[in-house]
């Protein structure tokens, strides 16, 4: 009889290419994987329920508020619409007694509008939280697998407090020195929650390295490495039409989260310097409206272009298009210093040479297996003169192309998925971590 597995990720697992992986190595070894997810209420079409495929389930929980609570959201929003009249009343009144007007007010107006919104913050949460736990308790789950520390908690009271199953933590961050996530309280309750997890894996080695020194145990690696494809035999998607841009132009290209810390304002600051090329930026996230008013600013929009994010079975057919790929994380955080992230190795499976952070797991690669140029990714002319000696030098670039194919062949989830693999059997088998 075939084991049962409650895999945890706090997402709508509508665009996440690891989890994915990592199931379907489970479903295919035999496992029966249930992946309990947050429905996304913006997408109506977004099923609550799904089958990827045989002995794999995707169950989405609701993301409001219960329906008892309702009536309590709706007073919380009254209150919120019409906190500056609540908050002038109170403030005025402490100004009063305290002969401050003017900074009590403001005091009075910020206090009670943080206040209402980490009230309606929690809740949420709590909620989704408890659905989760509700889900996760439902199946007669062998074994529970939580991606990273936000669905820790779930996974323990599941696995530990009502169950004595096994526990997998699989960290896809460094938890504690990560953008926005900057509270005592994740190292805090990362290290809690650690006494109960059987096995805790990470991404690299210097990840590793940073939770053995953090917490005295070296945890399991496994790589993010994409699936094995060959683009290069795939039907591409027209870049140069797609955008208006002359086939002359080489595709410079950058896909992947718009985010703070990925060097993307360095590489606006750098695109004046580039010699020929045009930049396309494939991807959303919370910078992207500033990084396009950037651009706009310092008039670029025909050397920049802005592309959505694509679903992931599509993205490498745009990936194949590009004169190279950009990599240029920012030393903002531990979490990004040790980054090996998937878009370096998309850009090695699909041929593309790599413009890539000076940093320990980047350098590794593009370095170790000659696919580009490393360079100090906070300096945009150090990564312009990378890009131009790569437009300067065809035969240096088709090098590195070449050498992609043949990295890509060490470099992806077919030959890792046998050690993801091998450490479901030995916590199966009963060898906890170290």
């Amino acid at each position: 009889m075939s084991k049962k597995v409650a895999v945890f990720v706090w997402n709508h697992f509508t665009n996440d290419a690891r989890v994915m992986r990592e199931c379907m190595a489970l479903q295919k070894a035999g496992y029966e994987v249930d992946l309990i997810a947050i429905h996304d209420p913006k997408q109506s079409d977004l099923p609550y329920q799904e089958a990827p495929a045989n002995r794999f389930t995707v169950y989405r929980v609701k993301a409001g508020y219960p329906t008892f609570l309702k009536p309590i959201i709706r007073l919380l929003k009254y209150i919120k619409q019409h906190i500056w009249c609540l908050a002038l009343i109170s403030g005025l009144f402490l100004s009063l007694l305290l002969f401050f007007p003017l900074p009590m007010l403001l005091i009075s107006i910020s206090a009670s509008f943080l206040c209402l919104r980490k009230v309606q913050i929690l809740l949420r949460r709590s909620f989704l939280i408890l659905r989760m736990i509700r889900r996760g308790l439902a199946g007669g789950y062998d074994m529970y697998h939580a991606n990273d520390l936000n669905t820790l908690p779930q996974a323990v009271i599941c696995a530990k407090v009502f169950h004595k199953k096994k526990l997998i933590y699989d960290s896809h961050e460094v938890q504690t020195s990560r953008t926005g996530y900057n509270h005592p309280i994740y190292g805090i309750s990362e290290k809690f929650f650690l006494h109960f997890t059987d096995v805790c894996i990470h991404e690299n080695d210097t990840r590793a390295a940073y939770i053995e020194k953090k917490y005295h145990f070296y945890p399991k690696v496994v790589h993010n490495y994409p699936n094995k494809v060959y683009p290069e035999e795939q039907q591409a998607i027209d870049l140069h039409a797609l955008l208006a841009i002359p086939s002359t132009e080489p595709i410079l290209l950058y896909q992947g989260g718009v985010q703070i810390g990925r060097g993307l304002d360095k590489l606006v600051e750098a695109a004046p310097y580039f010699e020929r090329g045009v930049v396309v930026i494939i991807g959303d996230g919370r910078m992207k409206e500033a990084l396009q008013k950037q651009v706009v600013d310092a008039m670029l929009a025909d050397k920049i272009k802005f592309l959505p994010k694509v679903p992931l079975q599509d993205l490498l057919s745009y990936t194949k298009n590009a004169y190279l790929g950009f990599q240029v994380l920012n030393n903002v955080c531990f979490n990004h210093y040790s980054a090996s992230s998937n878009k370096l190795f998309e850009y090695i499976m699909s041929g593309i040479p790599v413009i890539g952070s000076d940093f320990p797991e980047i350098r590794k690669i593009v370095l170790g297996e000659e696919v580009g140029i490393v360079v100090d990714s906070h300096d945009p002319m150090a990564i312009a003169a990378a890009v131009n000696k790569l437009l300067a030098n065809p035969e240096l670039r088709e090098k590195y192309s070449e050498n992609c194919y043949r990295a890509r062949e060490i470099y992806n989830w077919e030959q890792e998925k046998a050690h993801f693999l091998e450490i479901y059997k030995e916590v199966e088998d009963g060898h906890d971590k170290e």
